[in-house]
């Protein structure tokens, strides 16, 4: 049985569900993220690259409070209409009230957990509240066994949407790395989100290992669930988003669709480390290409 889902109707889809706006992140004399604006949309894959200290994952962490901003505004708005200003919540409200997921660059499971208990400690919220915090669950009561089920029912059904049935019972640490990859992500997706934000979910992966993350991504979105990545691999980009946003110094560099990204000749210069005086004259070279 598959768990509730998030359904969109033909009023949410494509509606913002992110917007920062004029995000800025100093840290003592460093500008690291610097009037910083873009949206994302509701079902879409946003992907957020740039070179190496470009502010990504910066910006990520203002978004879901590890950082607090030094100025700008975050807003997150939900599929009910209501709005949350992400810079003005504690980091835990922003994955309990405003429905934030996020998962990071290095992999942090419960390695001597089985797969599935991996899957149940991201409910343990819902566990708690359903036990009355300890008494109805030690009573055994009937609302507390349902609860229980139903979390039961949804880690399974994130299991085989991540391709990870056959080592339910398996220790987490024993996965192939590729494999814990994807545990993570259905993990995060067992707390129930409507925004994910992944930060490198492709890195360390082989061929193989990308094609599967990429068959979880889409099933992710196909439950209605906008995604928010940091990706390096631009193959891996390219081939899922749906709106890439490019970052170079903490300021926004290009906006729109892969193909648009991948043409612009600010990305291309910055992607090969160009210097500002010379992207000019990158510019010239691809309008030369262009016309021949």
């Amino acid at each position: 049985m598959a768990p509730e889902t998030n359904t969109m109707t033909s009023t949410t889809i494509g509606d913002t569900i992110l917007k920062v706006e004029h995000l800025s992140m100093k840290f003592g004399g460093l500008m690291a993220i610097n009037d910083f604006s873009f949206e994302a949309r509701r079902g879409d894959i946003t992907a957020l690259i740039g070179p190496n200290g470009a502010g990504k994952t910066t910006v990520f962490n203002c978004i879901t409070g590890f950082y607090k901003p030094t100025m700008g505004m975050i807003t997150l708005r939900q599929r009910d209409g209501r709005e949350h200003l992400l810079e003005r919540l504690k980091d835990f409200e922003i994955t309990k009230s405003a429905k934030v997921a996020r998962t990071f660059q290095n992999i942090r499971l419960f390695s001597g957990l089985t797969v599935l208990e991996n899957l149940l400690v991201a409910q343990h919220n819902v566990l708690m509240k359903a036990s009355g915090y300890t008494i109805l669950g030690l009573l055994g009561l009937p609302t507390y066994k349902k609860a229980v089920g139903a979390s039961i029912e949804k880690a399974k059904y994130w299991l085989d949407k991540a391709d990870l049935t056959d080592r339910a019972d398996d220790p987490a640490g024993d996965l192939p790395y590729g494999a814990q990859r994807r545990l993570e992500i259905a993990r995060a997706m067992c707390t129930g989100p409507e925004l994910l934000c992944l930060d490198e979910p492709a890195a360390g992966l082989n061929p193989r290992e990308s094609a599967a993350l990429n068959t979880l991504l889409h099933s992710i979105r196909s439950e209605g669930v906008s995604i928010l990545l940091i990706e390096h691999d631009m193959s891996v980009v390219m081939e899922i988003s749906d709106h890439v946003v490019v970052l170079e110094y903490g300021q926004k560099i290009s906006d729109g669709t892969p193909d648009h990204v991948k043409n612009d000749p600010k990305v291309i210069a910055a992607y090969l480390g160009v210097e500002d005086d010379e992207v000019d004259e990158v510019i010239a070279v691809e309008l030369e290409g262009g016309d021949r």
